[in-house]
């Protein structure tokens, strides 16, 4: 309790509330995540769920330990905050932005942030202005502030998903690339309704957009360029190049807004943009720091912005037109604004149907509805206070709309990924193609990638997926067809290429889904110190690419033997001797694990084990030495 007799919330009073308030948006933010990856549920239900329940429910509750964002920050500082988070999520999205990345399908997203976002603008505004019995500017301005989706909420959806082919690309390209759209259409209206409705309206609109394009596309684009030149004539060291992309991201979103209202996310976005799409300079070191960078901030927004919501405002609200709004929104808008942007594009009716189900709203159109809100009440607007529950309330149900149905949806329509057993192998040596057959006999997908051609023309001439490069040279990656793959395993005769293989292969793979076999024996006190940090150790501990060599040259087989109740594991290690090698253990169910040598596998009756046997050595006299991969007929 304070002086006063009232409940002091977090933020409220000295320097100690202030340091557990901060600790509890970190804590609850990146808590929510990682509990949601443990679970497998989209993070951002998490994060609102645990935002609401630390800020107007334990606040209602009069709990001592309530969140008051308004309280801590103040609402000024808390909207700049939540702006320049924006600003820097939307750069980090757009770094990520590659244009080969959508060739072929460019017209698709071009048409989405276009045809679509004026699809989704009126339908919104005028069921906003039926149900809602909204002023007609609110129920425009309401419908521009919900164009926009945003990469908060996409990307992690899109993570979660996997959806495979053109749609998860079409989907990140349009979540990114329609923030700055959406908050500039509602900045447009915004001014508008301040103007009012005098001859100068139009003509300040239009004046509007044009400096908002020009200010926003030209500061981002001179901010890029001062980028690359202090990096290529190497004025900054290596250790400032983060700080200093930090700086001149923050500097151009402030500069930009200073010149034109809301502009600064569009001056960040096109900063990135044209950042990833350029050969001059290597950002993927700047892109490593801003993907962790997001993913604080999105957790930290989430709870911030959840928090600040008052109970009153959700509860005086008529649930059963925002529950019809909703439905307009998913059951009408998306679709008609996706079919209509992609037809003649090329997709599959399954690929299209999936796109109908991916428009959840996130933190732009939070802070957007917040920004808006206050002016408007500020400049005596009537209705402007229905702004931001009615944003919140689109957001919470988007979310979990999209959040529970996208996954089944995806699977339903077969075009996700959500948990692919397939294999990359990064090298091609006559061991690692023995195991990669026995992997697809098993139904398991696999790709090879090697520099040396003989290994390429090998595996294909064995039936077995294979390209030639260098899995380091810039656009390689980006070529390859990774759909189904979950683990990469770097088994080239090179330690410095596997590691550096790894290294790269982070941007795509969880480190869980990453390993590499050594070289040479690994002494004991060597261990795993120094460069070979980056990876699992496959198989056992006396494994290393000379001695699977020279096994496999000495006559020793890929086999997969089933296990059963009579059959256990201890029988498999008697009968192949413990010399052998488990490799991969292919579960009752499907799933592939794959041997370290860090822990001993325990497979279980109903699982095949594929090892790396002496035939020669066999007990069994019905044994058959044939081909890769067969199983042992006295072993099921």
């Amino acid at each position: 309790m304070d002086g006063t007799g009232g409940v002091m919330t977090l933020g409220a009073g000295g320097g100690g509330e202030v340091a557990l308030s901060l600790a509890a948006i970190l804590v609850l933010g990146v808590g929510a995540q990682w509990v949601a990856w443990r679970i497998r549920v989209p993070s951002i239900l998490l994060l609102l769920l645990s935002g609401f329940i630390a800020g107007p429910v334990l606040r209602v509750l009069d709990a001592p330990w309530a969140l008051d964002p308004n309280a801590l920050f103040g609402s000024d500082l808390l909207l700049s905050l939540v702006g320049m988070s924006v600003g820097l999520i939307l750069y980090e999205g757009g770094l990520t932005l590659r244009v080969r990345e959508i060739k072929g399908v460019g017209r698709v997203v071009a048409f989405l942030v276009t045809t679509g976002a004026v699809v989704t603008w009126v339908i919104a505004g005028v069921a906003a202005y039926y149900l809602f019995d909204l002023d007609r500017s609110i129920a425009i301005l309401l419908g521009a502030v919900l164009i926009v989706t945003g990469p908060t909420v996409i990307i992690p959806m899109l993570n979660h998903v996997r959806p495979i082919g053109a749609v998860g690309p079409i989907l990140k390209w349009e979540g990114i690339v329609i923030d700055p759209i959406g908050v500039t259409a509602a900045v447009l209206v915004f001014e508008a309704i301040l103007i009012g409705e005098g001859d100068n309206a139009f003509g300040s609109t239009v004046g509007a957009l044009v400096t908002t394009v020009v200010i926003g596309g030209g500061l981002g684009a001179a901010a890029a360029l001062i980028l690359l030149t202090v990096m290529r004539r190497f004025l900054v060291p290596d250790g400032l190049q983060n700080p200093v992309s930090l700086m001149l991201v923050i500097g151009t979103y402030v500069l930009s807004n200073e010149f034109q209202a809301e502009s600064g996310l569009l001056a960040t976005t096109v900063m990135g943009v044209l950042l990833a799409n350029q050969s001059r300079a290597d950002v993927r070191h700047i892109l490593e720091f801003k993907e962790n960078l997001r993913v604080l901030l999105i957790s930290a927004l989430f709870i911030v912005l959840a928090a600040r919501v008052r109970v009153e405002d959700i509860t005086g609200l008529n649930w059963w037109a925002v529950l019809g709004f909703l439905a307009v929104l998913v059951l009408v808008a998306r679709p008609l604004a996706v079919w209509l942007s992609t037809v003649g594009a090329g997709l599959s009716w399954r690929e299209r149907a999936f796109m109908c189900v991916m428009a959840p709203r996130g933190i732009v159109a939070a802070a957007g509805a917040s920004v808006f809100a206050l002016g408007l009440e500020q400049a005596g607007v009537a209705g402007a206070e229905s702004l931001v529950p009615l944003t919140f309330s689109v957001i919470v149900g988007t979310v979990l709309i999209y959040g529970i149905a996208a996954p089944g949806v995806a699977k339903l329509l077969e075009v996700s990924d959500t948990n692919p057993q397939g294999v990359l192998f990064i090298g091609a040596p006559r061991w690692a193609r023995a195991m990669a057959k026995g992997l697809t006999d098993r139904g398991v997908r696999v790709l090879m990638v090697d520099t040396n051609r003989s290994n390429i023309r090998a595996a294909r001439m064995e039936g077995l997926p294979a390209e030639y490069g260098n899995i380091l040279t810039d656009g390689v990656l980006e070529d390859l067809d990774l759909r189904g793959l979950g683990r990469a395993l770097a088994v080239t005769p090179n330690d410095e290429v596997n590691t550096l293989a790894l290294q790269r292969l982070i941007e795509v793979f969880d480190s869980a889904g990453l390993y590499r076999l050594p070289s040479r024996p690994v002494r004991r006190a060597e261990g795993d110190r120094g460069q070979h940090t980056v990876g699992r150790r496959l198989f056992v501990p006396s494994a290393d690419y000379k001695l699977l060599e020279s096994r496999i040259g000495n006559g020793w087989v890929v086999k997969a033997t089933p296990l059963s109740e009579e059959f256990g594991y201890p029988d498999y290690r008697t009968l192949y001797g413990r010399a052998s090698i488990p490799l991969f253990v292919m579960t009752a169910s499907g799933g592939l694990t794959i041997v370290t040598a860090d822990k001993e596998p325990s497979p279980s009756p109903g699982d095949t084990v594929i090892g790396l046997v002496n035939p020669d050595e066999l007990l069994l006299p019905f044994e058959d030495e044939d081909a890769v991969g067969e199983e042992e007929p006295g072993a099921a």
